[in-house]
């Protein structure tokens, strides 16, 4: 249940940002690389101007290239050190992709929330995690108490 908040500058935008495509990259690079399902996932896309961007002092504006910043909240510990990794350089090749020549100063922040601070609908992260557990421990225990049980006069 990934939130994505990318903002974006192009140093002379012709055109409206492609938002639609930009989407559909991450929400594939997210289900990709995190494991995280496309029907759970948000984003939420901002278009900065170039000058208001700088990188070391200067404009966008005056450097002739691109940049972003994505920043993504994941629950704690549902991803590996690998895995954030590999996301972060698709993130940034999909980037590179998508808006042409990409200042190397461009940014993912993968934010992980602890579960019980973290959710969606009403519901922690942490609550939907415990009821699962608890679902599958009782679907294993009416199995046990089954194989336990003597045979009904019907089962004979």
């Amino acid at each position: 249940m990934p939130f994505l908040h990318l903002r974006v500058c192009r140093p002379s935008p012709e055109g409206p940002l492609p938002s639609d495509r930009l989407t559909s990259r991450l929400v594939a690079l997210t289900a990709e690389h995190l494991h995280k399902q496309p029907e759970l996932t948000a984003v939420q896309i901002d278009e900065v101007e170039p000058q208001a961007w700088s990188i070391g002092g200067v404009a966008l504006s005056r450097q002739h290239c691109s940049s972003f910043q994505l920043r993504i909240s994941i629950t704690e510990g549902t991803n590996t050190k690998d895995e954030k990794a590999r996301y972060i350089a698709a993130v940034f090749a999909g980037l590179h992709d998508e808006l042409g020549n990409l200042h190397p100063v461009s940014y993912v922040l993968i934010d992980e929330p602890a579960a019980d601070a973290y959710g969606y609908g009403g519901l922690t992260q942490e609550h939907r995690y415990v009821a699962a557990r608890l679902a599958v421990s009782s679907v294993s225990q009416r199995g046990s108490e089954r194989a336990l049980s003597p045979p009904t006069a019907a089962a004979r």
